[in-house]
């Protein structure tokens, strides 16, 4: 695994929801704040108004996307003088009902212009998000571009498809499609952060070839007995110039993310399978069950076996 994969595998919990709807106007939805979640709006067809005081109200056109990855309360609408109720069925709440789970095909408004918009939603566990999505804006507005973001198009077709005209493995593919779109969505962003002269910050963490190659190894094998020497020859520096270059992009030393990885990814297992504590002890790079016990509870405030009970 590399680090922007583990972005999206770890923090995530359940299954990822979508919906796809069609608007007619006049319409406004209000899209309540959902903490613990991230969630984006793709315009398939037409056109709305992004209206998140106190920015100005933003207009969106078909291909562009909208990610809010931190579950923040926004409102959509035809116009941003039309009046905004808050229906029934709000796409990008975790909690969603059965009746909008990802095959959801809906239908809202009268019968002005139509805006077609794709809606989907993941559900996050704070104590498990990597701080690469805590570092991103709360709203995040991606214009339409197929030549710069031919990917990007491509999965939002995909998605389109499939959401829009549910058949045979829709079920299993549209949460495979939601994974892809939001990685090219990360990658885009990431990609268009100014990183000349930053000096911290993820989006200069993941260009930086020496620290890259360091939390790559890191992800790619969280049970080795990392040092800080070892993880320097990783990156290709002396052991004092990889320490400051890490601290100062990542805002940790070295070994405070391996351990903080370790116990996030011991935390996942955790919830996700009935593995011994033991073999989820050398798993993450801990020789003694004890050790990691105390390692975990000093994290997660609790032992590991009451945090898998309570989970």
């Amino acid at each position: 695994m590399d680090v922007l994969s583990d972005v999206i595998t770890v923090a995530r919990t359940g299954r990822p929801r979508s919906a796809y709807v069609r608007w007619h106007a006049p319409w406004g939805q209000q899209f309540a704040s959902v903490p613990g979640s991230a969630g984006f709006q793709v315009i398939l067809e037409g056109s709305c108004w992004l209206l998140s005081p106190p920015a100005a109200p933003l207009r969106l056109g078909a291909g562009d996307v909208l990610f809010v990855p931190h579950g923040r309360g926004h409102t959509l609408a035809d116009n941003p003088a039309t009046a905004v109720t808050v229906p029934a069925c709000a796409p990008d709440d975790p909690e969603l009902p059965e009746s909008c789970a990802s095959d959801s095909v809906g239908q809202l408004g009268r019968d002005g212009p139509v805006t077609v918009v794709l809606c989907g939603a993941y559900q996050l566990d704070p104590s498990r998000t990597h701080p690469l999505l805590l570092t991103m804006p709360d709203l995040i507005h991606l214009p339409a571009d197929p030549g710069r973001h031919p990917e990007l198009l491509a999965a939002v077709q995909l998605l389109a498809a499939e959401t829009g005209s549910p058949r045979l493995g829709t079920s299993a593919t549209v949460p495979a499609l939601l994974d892809t779109l939001l990685m090219y969505i990360l990658r885009i962003w990431l990609a268009e952060q100014p990183t000349h002269g930053s000096t911290t910050g993820w989006a200069a963490a993941l260009n930086d070839p020496a620290v890259t190659a360091a939390l790559h190894a890191v992800h790619r094998d969280p049970a080795a007995p990392w040092t800080v020497a070892k993880l320097a020859a990783e990156a290709g520096l002396s052991r004092a110039a990889f320490a400051r270059r890490f601290s100062a992009l990542i805002g940790q030393p070295p070994l405070g993310y391996l351990t903080w990885w370790r116990l996030t990814m011991a935390a996942r297992l955790l919830q996700a399978t009935q593995a011994p504590l033991r073999s989820i002890a050398a798993q993450v790079g801990y020789t003694s069950e004890f050790a990691f016990a105390n390692a975990f509870k000093r994290t997660h405030g609790l032992a590991p076996g009451a945090y898998r009970r309570r989970s």
